[in-house]
């Protein structure tokens, strides 16, 4: 608090005792009155020096108020709100700008904007697009439009937003390696088994290019996409991801993604683990390299029993050597069943050999792992029976559909082009009762094969079922954060895009660490969206949220989410801790 002295007429000095403060609509600094004190040729009757007198006041004010929790306000019962008023700011994103001042993003970009002539703060507009990007997730243009919800100066413009994310792709990949290399040092590492998957992301175009292509959608969309594949630690935090155009198969990017981290990560030896789409004879010779009976890299892929060879069929279906879950052998009844042994197995590669193609075999000792669930076995036939229900109505009146777009149940039917879903009007539909026979002789059973001849049955399994880490990596990033629809076109937008949502997705994970991964990334954000205030008066906030959630993120980051008021100098004395 201080002084104010303030002329009147005929020359007259009106003293008062007033409080600065920035005004949160106009954020302008401003004052409030605290105490009227007089006239000062008034009070120079009562005090030798009123001035000196009443600075010393204004000083021990401002003390008590320091130290006094107790705040008295009045408020008046018609007071209207000024036009365009939106006073309410959200703190939550308090935790994430620790997170990312934890991996020194901070310091990485400002170091990688140093010798570039730009008139922005690229630091600051990465800091709003990952911000935005977990708590308000959108186009460009919204998390520059609500900058103003939370307490940073972001000093940018729009137009700086768009300019920034050529930058940014141009940087992707350090940012990644710089990020991984931070991650191992303040939060340590476990890259010994690197889960590795591939998803695609759709654009609302029509025409393709380069990049945009169209492919296989996970969504059964139309629309061009982009590939990408995503490898995660042991923790499941991402690694690595990269990009690749929409017409790629999921089994071409494998190499490219998990050779950058075996070569250029220091991750030592891995064990690389993924699904059926990655297990390529090419993938499984190029991990363990030149020398099969001593694995450069190690690697568990799940098998599709549907489609292996008869004598490995024939292994599935024989009942010999199953056991339970309580390591006896298998009986009717039982809900679960499992078996294992170490084979040598004959692989098909290609290979250059003078500037042509040619298949060569190879042989890998692998040890294979086969399991039952009755579990499994029911969700199987349940899913199965929906597709022939969906395949029965086509069949029943095929004139209501211009073709067939039940996907899924298209293969059960006769007569219907499979990549098309057109209807061949030559061929009388029916059901393929024989594929349904075949397909339930193997409900519930699933196939494991593995480098590690020497890992125990139980554990192999258990680390494959790690694989379930990236498939929820994927639904995050396509409905928490939002990584499409993409309305961007230019490669290198679409990358710096890409490069903010792994840097969301990092912190989230890191996030579900620090918090014992009680919580789903879905619950974080909702929680700390919710960590609000509203402005009430002068500098005073009033919070409204508090959930086990927040508590649980106060206790691993420091940060106190559980005050029902706070001043603005505290709240900014908070969010200046967190980038120390």
């Amino acid at each position: 608090m201080n002084l104010s002295v303030s002329p009147r007429p005929k020359g007259r000095k009106y003293l008062s005792i007033v409080q600065a403060y920035r005004d949160p609509i106009t954020k302008r600094p401003t004052s409030k009155t605290i105490r009227s004190l007089g006239y000062l040729d008034e009070l120079e009757k009562m005090y030798k020096d009123p001035i000196a007198h009443f600075k010393e006041e204004a000083k021990r004010m401002t003390k008590e108020e320091r130290s006094d929790k107790n705040v008295n306000l009045s408020f008046s019962m018609d007071e209207e709100l000024s036009e365009d008023t939106d006073g309410r700011k959200n703190f939550g994103y308090a935790a994430i700008m620790k997170i990312y001042h934890e991996l020194f993003l901070h310091e990485h970009f400002a170091a990688k904007a140093r010798y570039q002539k730009f008139e922005y703060n690229t630091n600051s507009i990465m800091l709003l697009l990952v911000i935005s990007r977990i708590l308000s997730p959108g186009s460009k243009k919204k998390a520059f439009d609500e900058k103003g919800r939370y307490f940073e100066r972001f000093a940018f413009e729009l137009f700086d937003v768009y300019r920034a994310l050529s930058h940014f792709a141009a940087i992707g990949d350090e940012t990644q390696k710089f990020l991984h290399t931070q991650i191992a040092k303040k939060y340590g590492r476990d890259t010994s088994v690197v889960y590795f998957d591939a998803t695609n992301f759709y654009f609302e175009i029509d025409e393709q290019d380069d990049l945009r292509k169209r492919g296989v959608s996970k969504e059964h969309r139309p629309n061009p996409i982009v590939q990408m594949g995503l490898a995660l630690d042991r923790d499941g935090i991402p690694i690595r991801y990269e990009i690749f155009p929409g017409n790629k198969h999921d089994s071409e990017t494998f190499q490219s993604v998990v050779g950058e981290i075996c070569k250029n990560y220091e991750a030592g030896r891995i064990i690389a683990v993924g699904d059926m789409g990655v297990i390529t004879s090419e993938n499984i010779w190029y991990l363990i390299g030149a020398k099969p009976h001593k694995p450069l890299h190690g690697y568990v892929f799940s098998y599709s029993v549907r489609k292996a060879a008869k004598k490995f069929k024939e292994y599935v279906l024989d009942d010999a050597g199953y056991m339970n879950r309580d390591g006896k052998p298998f009986e009717d009844g039982d809900d679960y069943k499992v078996k294992s042994r170490c084979m040598a197995r004959e692989i098909t590669i290609t290979v250059m050999r003078g500037g042509k193609e040619t298949d060569v075999k190879k042989i890998v000792q692998e040890k294979q792992v086969v399991f039952w669930s009755k579990k499994y076995a029911d969700k199987s036939k349940a899913e199965r029976d929906a597709m022939l229900a969906k395949a029965m109505r086509f069949i029943k009146d095929p004139s209501k559909y211009k073709r067939h777009t039940g996907h899924g149940s298209a293969k059960y039917i006769n007569g219907i082009d499979k990549e098309t879903g057109e209807v061949n009007p030559d061929t009388l539909l029916s059901i393929n009762w024989g594929l349904v026979e075949e397909e339930a002789i193997y409900d519930g059973y699933y196939a494991i094969l593995t480098s590690e001849l020497k890992m125990p049955t139980d554990e192999i399994i258990e680390t494959y079922r790690g694989l379930w880490e990236i498939e929820e990596t994927f639904r995050v990033a396509k409905g928490d954060i939002e990584v499409r629809p993409i309305h961007l076109s230019r490669e290198d937008r679409i990358n710096a895009h890409m490069l903010i949502c792994f840097i969301a997705l990092v912190i989230l994970r890191i996030l579900q660490k620090k918090t014992g991964r009680v919580y789903s990334a879905s619950k974080i954000i909702e929680a700390l969206d919710r960590v609000a205030c509203s402005h009430v008066k002068g500098n005073l906030y009033m919070f409204d949220y508090r959930s086990p959630v927040t508590d649980a993120i106060s206790v691993a980051t420091g940060i106190d989410f559980k005050k029902k008021f706070r001043q603005l100098g505290e709240m900014k004395k908070s969010l200046g801790s967190v980038k120390k």
